[in-house]
Parts: structure tokens; C-alpha cells; sequence
């Protein structure tokens, strides 16, 4: 995918059966679905205390947490001692990405020079591309996964590598056609955010991490501002969940049924389908949310007297 994608508006006006549809520049209307009874958050939580997922490893040399599991979604925190090293894998069907939150990570992709990502890198390997990742240095490695649900990773076995100790019983050796997919413009092997925002109140040029037909992840970063008035619902979706990494500073939420919240740095906030939920920016500093959900073009629905927007 080499072009961006935007959620373009308009509004609807002046319907009739002789007259065209006529779309005004802000905001267009329709009645659109809604659950009566809201989807529930499950095992998910509306907010994932970074400082409570630490506590509960303390001690622990290397663990995984999982934070959000859905029908489209495997969220989770991996921690992983010096030294330790991933098989080389690859997942035949999506992309994954990670935020690298502590320590450093070499990662060998496929068609790369290897890099070392420390805190704040946004890393993603395409479908079909081979990948390890070795934790360097001194001091453990901290990351956030996010993969699709259900899909496990594949193991190369063309060059006669025996089938890996994390490959289940149900592993066969296959021959495929497929090729591995590729990087583009926009979706590049890593990001290095804190770097590229030092020096910028604004953030990134390029808020694209990941966009294509079936990912979004966007940097979404400004000042922060007052938090804003009950009244503000903010949008739903319709069938699809959305979830967020703070990046930096502080996030203020408001969401359907669970209320109104901050969220810090590192902290992991998600919103099932179907409820009305708002993001601003914290006030007190600069603040910088990652968000992530199932496509460029995701349908927002915002209540009737909001105009299509926030």
C-alpha cells in the first residue's frame, strides 16, 4: 500500500426523488445501529495499569502478560532476560507490531539491515516476512506485542531448520507459493518516536505506523487541554473494538458505562464496539497516544448533535 488513507466527511442534505444527494463540507447524517445492550468487556479492561502488570512479575526473570484479547486482537506485555532470543518466524496472514518499552532488542527481518530498538521504537514486520529478536545489554527488555488473534506464527523449514520447541504438536512441514510481503512509504520497519518528536511540538510528520486494508496504527500527539465537558460523547463504531498505547504525557478518556479516566504513560486503554468513547489530550504537558483498530477507513459515528466531530 503506498497511498494514505482518509476518513473523508460530508453532509447530506436536500434529499428528494427528483433532486441529487447533495453533500455539504462538515458532516453528513444517517440512522445508524447501535446495541441496545452494550458489548461487555469480557477479560478485557477499559484500562491496563502499566505499574499493576509490573507488580504482579516482580522477581520474574522473563513473563508474558496478555491485555486484550478479541476476535481481531492478541495484545500483551513481553518481558524477556539479556540474552534471550526468538526462533526466526513469521505470520503468514497479518502484520505484527511492537512498542519496545525497556532495554534493547536487536531484530533480524528478513531484507533488513538489523537494528537495536529502545524505548519508544514502533516496530512492524508484514505478513510472510522472517523475523527474531534478541534482547542485548545488561538489563531485561520490555515489549508490547500486538498479533491477530488465532493466527500462530509459521517457522522456516526450507534450509532443513528442525521444527522449533514453541511449535506445538500440531505443526506440519508444508511448501507454499506465497511470497513475503513488503515494506512501503508508509509502512516502514520501524519508527524511533521519541527521536523523531524530541525536538517537535507537534509530533511525527508522518502519523502513519501502519495503514492498509485490514490495520491502523496512528500517532496521535498535541498539547494538552482542558478536559472537556460531559456533553462531548466523542463517536462509536460500529462492529469493531479500538485500543490505544500512551506514548507520553497523560490521556484524559470518557467511555460509555465506564466513565471518565486518565491514563498515563505506558498504560493500555480499550473500547469495545458499540459504545460512545472520547480521547483528549491531558492538560499539564504534551501528550501522545498510538491508536490502533482494523482499518484507515473505520466508520465513526458521533451523536447528532456533534456535527462529526470531537
Amino acid at each position: 500500500m503506498t497511498k494514505r488513507w482518509w476518513l473523508a466527511l460530508g453532509c447530506m442534505a436536500g434529499l428528494s426523488l427528483a433532486a441529487p444527494v447533495t453533500l455539504a463540507q462538515d458532516a453528513w447524517y444517517a440512522w445508524s445501529p447501535k446495541p441496545d445492550k452494550l458489548p461487555a468487556y469480557g477479560r478485557n479492561k477499559p484500562v491496563a495499569r502499566l505499574p499493576a502488570v509490573l507488580a504482579r512479575h516482580k522477581g520474574q526473570a522473563r513473563w508474558s502478560e496478555q491485555v486484550i484479547l478479541t476476535k481481531r486482537y492478541d495484545a500483551k506485555w513481553i518481558a524477556a532476560a539479556p540474552g534471550d532470543k526468538t526462533p526466526e518466524q513469521y505470520y503468514g496472514d497479518d502484520r505484527v507490531v511492537w512498542v519496545v518499552w525497556d532495554g534493547q532488542i536487536r531484530f533480524t527481518i528478513q531484507g533488513q539491515q538489523p537494528f537495536v530498538a529502545t524505548k519508544g521504537f514502533l516496530v512492524q514486520v508484514p505478513q510472510r516476512v522472517r523475523y527474531s529478536m534478541e534482547t542485548i545489554g545488561s538489563e531485561p527488555s520490555l515489549r508490547f506485542e500486538v498479533t491477530h488473534a488465532g493466527i500462530r506464527p509459521s517457522y522456516p523449514a526450507d534450509e532443513g531448520q528442525p521444527k522449533p520447541p514453541q511449535a506445538d504438536g500440531d505443526y506440519i512441514k508444508i511448501s507454499t507459493p506465497t511470497q513475503p510481503d513488503k515494506y512501503d512509504a508508509v509502512n516502514r520497519p520501524y519508527r524511533d518516536f521519541f527521536k523523531e518528536t524530541a525536538d517537535s511540538a507537534q509530533g511525527p510528520k508522518d502519523h502513519l505506523v501502519v495503514a492498509d486494508e485490514a490495520n491502523l496504527v496512528n500517532i496521535i500527539r498535541g498539547p494538552g487541554v482542558p478536559t472537556p465537558p460531559a456533553g462531548n460523547r466523542g463517536h462509536f463504531h460500529i462492529g469493531d473494538e479500538e485500543f490505544w498505547f500512551i506514548l507520553e504525557g497523560k490521556c484524559d478518556y470518557l467511555i460509555e458505562k465506564a466513565g471518565l479516566f486518565t491514563a498515563d504513560a505506558g498504560d493500555i486503554v480499550f473500547v469495545p464496539p458499540g459504545r460512545f468513547h472520547r480521547a483528549s489530550w491531558a492538560a499539564g504537558q504534551t501528550d501522545t497516544r498510538l491508536s490502533f483498530n482494523v482499518s484507515p477507513l473505520l466508520f465513526h459515528n458521533f451523536g447528532p448533535d456533534a456535527g462529526g466531530r470531537q
